[in-house]
């Protein structure tokens, strides 16, 4: 994968996540002994929590999870779910269905780097383990800012490469190299793709430089939250009126 850049990573992404779409609930399951569930509450938690009320965009959804948890809070009058993988769409409106979501949540095929939408239109926009897949994560992230309202906030939840030193620095991201594609064979079928995982954490960004990002796509108050030893981290900021004015 690391040899693979701009459209031809995209295309390869794509077919890969199409092709364990059916079982990519599962396996995010069973590598985060469940936690992955806790992770997206807190992180739509501080979505939504600026005050304002109106629609809320999630990029990359996926299957939808984080798309209803941010649906299911009061002051959401609905949600846009985007992704690049009809596949992992058409589970998420299954899923929709079955909780009764419906009627709140949105589910679209389209691009991070180009999102479909005009200036101010959510109140949030939030991106969940997809931003390791971005080709040109600044300007995908300033994208998602363009169309958040002054004083919303964009929120990612991410996988990240861990920075602080100690064991667990270098055991974690050893175990993880080791044991995703295993499961990924196993579970899915698919070995080739779940080694992809770990080496996109590899090529990805600290928590640290993450906020440098949404800092210089114009976001204040950017704050982080570490999360599972520091493997994973929510980084927060607001949409300030002088981006509008810039």
């Amino acid at each position: 994968m690391a040899q693979l850049r701009g459209e031809e990573r995209a295309r390869y992404v794509s077919r890969m996540f199409g092709c364990i779409s059916q079982r990519y609930d599962l396996l995010n399951t069973v590598m985060t002994g469940g936690m992955h569930y806790a992770w997206r509450r807190l992180a739509a938690y501080t979505a939504v929590g600026s005050g304002l009320t109106g629609a809320a965009l999630d990029v990359a959804c996926g299957t939808g999870d984080f798309a209803f948890d941010v649906a299911r809070k009061p002051n959401i009058e609905g949600v846009v779910g985007l992704d690049f993988v009809p596949q992992m769409l058409t589970l998420a409106r299954g899923k929709a269905s079955r909780q009764k979501l419906s009627a709140r949540t949105t589910f679209t095929v389209g691009d991070a780097h180009a999102l479909p939408f005009t200036d101010d239109s959510f109140i949030c926009a939030t991106v969940g383990f997809g931003v390791r897949n971005f080709i040109d994560v600044p300007h995908a992230l300033s994208e998602m800012a363009r169309v958040v309202q002054p004083g919303g906030r964009v929120v990612v939840l991410e996988i990240v490469r861990m920075e602080d030193g100690g064991l667990h620095r270098r055991v974690l991201p050893w175990c993880f190299q080791k044991v995703a594609p295993i499961l990924g064979a196993l579970l899915a079928g698919d070995g080739e793709a779940y080694s992809y995982l770990p080496q996109s954490v590899d090529e990805f960004l600290s928590a640290r430089q993450l906020v440098e990002v949404l800092e210089g796509a114009g976001l204040k108050n950017v704050r982080r939250r570490s999360l599972a030893l520091g493997m994973v981290a929510i980084v927060s900021g607001e949409v300030p009126a002088s981006l509008r004015e810039s």
